[in-house]
């Protein structure tokens, strides 16, 4: 039997995050053996003895094998936080999720998203605002992300779809479970084109405290989050603070004074949380991302570069690549590795966008021949 299908079982058990699948993990190597374990292992192993006797208790209710026929029938992955299709930005956050929950299809590509959220009661020129930036985002190759609510989340879904690209939507509840009922075909069209994410186990109701939850895996699965009319209770605003704790970029555009909905976007840019935008271009230029990678064509040693310098430099594109990936493409040392990189950066030919994520700059471009 898959291994995965323990995480499942395990993580439908109350209390169940990732402290405590860190702790099985750690004790028992596999998840498998920690299902098994008698109570004295499961406390051995640092759980308190609430948890550890909930564990026991649910493995007459709960079946490792039923939980995966549930997942097979609705096509629906689960993916723990070793597997490779784990998106690696989520990685990076604090509170990461053990097991991640996805209908459709998660590709590389999706490294590249942004973060659209806002109110649910968008006034008209919220919706044609948010119409604009996730079309234009989307036009731009960026997979705009957002958590399919009622007002600017639908919105951005739909202009996404509209424009030919792709989209993910992050439920606070089990992915079995459309909330709203009202945007259910936008889901499963959102599951045709993108993906539908969870880190709530199938079946689980959505309540009003899963959402401020849910929004750590929105703005942890992007570059950054753009909020468009978000009134001063909003849960964007909860998305936003996440995102700046995670070390991500926050982008707000500025609405009317006189227009409650626009009240908490222009408080984060007056308070310098967020940056004002009006265009998709302010975004583009800000992550330093285009349209379509576009390599260098360079010699091997110019402009006063080492060869390892060029090396690198050569695998930069303007969209991010973390440097794990540079250094399993370049065979070099990590220690060359950070070297390298660090002079590129303070040359100015690269950039780093959060999380060891690198893209070249706009210097570099003018250095060097770039491919259209």
């Amino acid at each position: 039997m898959d291994a995965t299908s323990y995480w499942v079982a395990l993580h439908r058990v109350p209390g169940m995050g990732r402290v405590r699948f860190a702790a099985l993990e750690s004790h028992f190597g596999d998840l498998a053996a920690a299902w098994g374990a008698p109570l004295s292992e499961l406390l051995a192993a640092g759980l308190d003895r609430r948890t550890a006797e909930a564990i026991v208790s649910s493995r007459s209710q709960t079946s490792p094998e039923e939980e995966q026929a549930k997942l097979d029938r609705l096509n629906v992955r689960a993916l723990t936080w070793h597997d490779a299709a784990y998106p690696a930005r989520l990685k990076e956050i604090y509170d990461v999720p053990p097991v991640l929950y996805v209908r459709g299809d998660l590709r590389p590509e999706d490294d590249l998203s942004v973060t659209v959220v806002g109110t649910r009661r968008p006034t008209s020129y919220g919706r044609e605002v948010a119409e604009e930036f996730a079309g234009d985002l989307t036009r731009n190759g960026v997979t705009v992300v957002s958590g399919l609510a009622k007002g600017i989340d639908g919105v951005a879904h739909r202009a996404a779809l509209a424009a030919g690209g792709r989209t993910i939507a992050v439920f606070g509840c089990g992915l079995d479970v459309f909330y709203p009922a009202e945007n259910a075909s936008l889901a499963r069209e959102v599951a045709e084109h993108g993906a539908l994410v969870s880190d709530y186990p199938l079946g689980t109701r959505p309540r009003a405290e899963f959402f401020p939850r849910r929004n750590r895996i929105l703005s942890g699965l992007s570059l950054g989050t753009l909020v468009i009319e978000a009134d001063e209770k909003s849960g964007a605003l909860i998305t936003a603070r996440l995102a700046l704790e995670q070390d991500r970029e926050v982008f707000a555009v500025p609405g009317s004074l006189l227009s409650p909905p626009s009240r908490g976007a222009n408080r984060l840019i007056q308070r310098g949380e967020a940056k004002l935008v009006t265009r998709v271009q302010d975004i583009l230029e800000e992550l330093n991302v285009t349209a379509v990678a576009r390599q260098l064509e360079m010699p091997e040693v110019a402009h006063g570069l080492t060869s390892d310098q060029a090396t690198l430099l050569r695998l930069l594109t303007r969209q991010p690549t973390h440097i794990d990936e540079l250094y399993r493409q370049a065979g070099m040392p990590m220690p060359q590795v950070t070297s390298a990189l660090s002079l590129l950066e303070l040359s100015g030919f690269i950039r780093q966008v959060g999380g060891m994520h690198y893209v070249v700059t706009r210097e570099a471009q003018e250095a060097y021949k770039v491919e259209a």
